[in-house]
């Protein structure tokens, strides 16, 4: 697990304002869930066979009732079941929801990955068609442009039915018991719990054995093989090129039918930075009624990582710039320096405070290196008479003094080059205009 510092967290928040404007533009509506949740609320939607719930979930006792907890490993289950509880579906008709924040696994760190790591979820409640599962698609594509991104290329796959998987399942079987010998102990494992999982193995040794296993696709029945196929002609027309791989079964039981992962080579072997598909099955499986559903989360750190190496991040790593900073001296003054910083903020202005004493050739060193464009210069004797002494730090011009009624008219005018406006609302940000005009 990791902090995020001061610098790191500005562009945090600049990639967080990006994606909140990006998923607007689509229509989705924000939804925010426990970090913490029932623990069989995972073994119910991710299955109890799954790396995720064996090896890499966070559960516990809670010491006050006995009841068994979770970190949560996704967002999706949680999504899912705050739908349900809340009935959103059936009051509100079919739902674009949206989330972002930690998720939790024990498992290896490595490059864009550790134990608290954060994703956004993007979930579409209520829609049938291949529609939405394009679009959930093409939603990736704008946000890598937005982001200046290249590299990231897209693999899609289906998955089917339960059914179609089903009879899958028993050719899989019959040729994985046929290569035994040669199956790694974490295959034998899974062979008869999960052997889907097995065609996604991480083991280099395994990857022929895999690649000579009955495809999933040779079993689809025509209304999957038709979904399917009208998810790639959406795609096709909007210009998203991909590559089908057979291999791709996803780390979750609950998904059918479409299934995608973005990955790029830049991140080392975990190359998956979103990834997603549909699960008509899991509503019901949670205990709601049926319904379609479909989503992807993405890894906010590897997206970062990916953001950061492209070259388009330096703008937004800059120190924050002040307006006005605050210099004072003496009880009287730092009463009055407070009630000017105030002012000053009400009407929209940047304002730093001086805090920790020092004398005014101290405090002048740090208004100059703030980058303020004034220092507002505060004594006992400015304090005694309610003025305010206003000394321009980029500009020429002395120091002068004005009452306190007249700062926010003075300073403006000092920023601004003229007076304020009658309405008295700059936006501040060091001379970006004012809110109803230009001044």
């Amino acid at each position: 697990m990791s902090d995020i510092l001061p610098g790191e967290a500005e562009i945090w928040e600049n990639f967080e304002d990006i994606v909140r404007d990006w998923l607007k533009g689509y229509g989705y509506r924000p939804i925010r869930m426990p970090i913490v949740e029932p623990e069989p609320l995972f073994y119910r939607a991710i299955g109890e066979v799954t790396d995720i719930v064996e090896k890499e979930m966070y559960a516990f006792e809670d010491a006050l009732n006995g009841e068994r907890l979770a970190l949560r490993p996704e967002g999706t289950a949680g999504c899912v079941r705050a739908a349900i509880q809340h009935n959103l579906v059936a009051s509100g008709g079919p739902q674009r929801l949206y989330y972002q924040g930690p998720m939790f696994r024990h498992e290896r760190p490595q490059k864009g990955r550790y134990r608290q790591f954060h994703q956004v979820g993007v979930e579409a409640l209520g829609f049938t068609g291949p529609d939405i599962d394009a679009e959930l698609i093409i939603m990736g594509a704008r946000l890598w442009g937005q982001l200046g991104l290249t590299g990231i290329k897209l693999e899609l796959n289906s998955l089917g039915s339960a059914e179609e998987r089903a009879n899958h399942r028993v050719a899989l079987v019959a040729y994985l018991e046929s290569k035994w010998d040669k199956l790694d102990a974490d295959a034998k494992r899974r062979l008869h719990s999960n052997p889907l999982r097995i065609l996604d193995s991480k083991n280099p040794d395994m990857r022929e054995i895999a690649e000579a296993a009955p495809k999933l696709a040779d079993y689809l029945g025509g209304d999957s093989r038709a979904h399917f196929d009208a998810v790639q002609v959406l795609l096709i027309e909007a210009g998203i090129t991909f590559q089908i791989n057979h291999r791709l079964v996803r780390g979750l039981d609950y998904y059918n039918r479409t299934v995608f992962e973005w990955v790029s080579d830049q991140l080392g072997a975990q190359g998956t930075v979103c990834a997603g598909g549909r699960y008509d099955g899991l509503v019901e499986q949670l205990g709601g009624k049926p319904m379609p559903a479909a989503g992807f989360a993405m890894g906010v750190e590897r997206l970062l990582a990916l953001w950061q190496e492209s070259g388009e991040l330096e703008y937004v790593v800059e120190q924050p710039t002040p307006d006005v900073y605050v210099v004072h001296q003496g009880d009287g003054a730092q009463r009055l320096a407070f009630r000017a910083a105030e002012a000053l903020r009400d009407i929209g202005f940047n304002v730093l405070l001086h805090c920790g004493g020092g004398s005014f050739k101290s405090q002048m060193k740090k208004a100059d290196t703030s980058g303020a464009l004034l220092a507002l210069v505060i004594g006992e004797d400015e304090a005694a008479a309610d003025e305010i002494g206003i000394k321009p730090l980029r500009s020429g011009g002395g120091q002068h003094r004005v009452s306190f009624q007249a700062l926010p008219e003075a300073v403006a005018g000092a920023i601004y080059g003229t007076e304020m406006l009658q309405d008295n609302e700059p936006q501040g940000g060091n001379g970006q205009g004012a809110e109803n005009g230009s001044v």
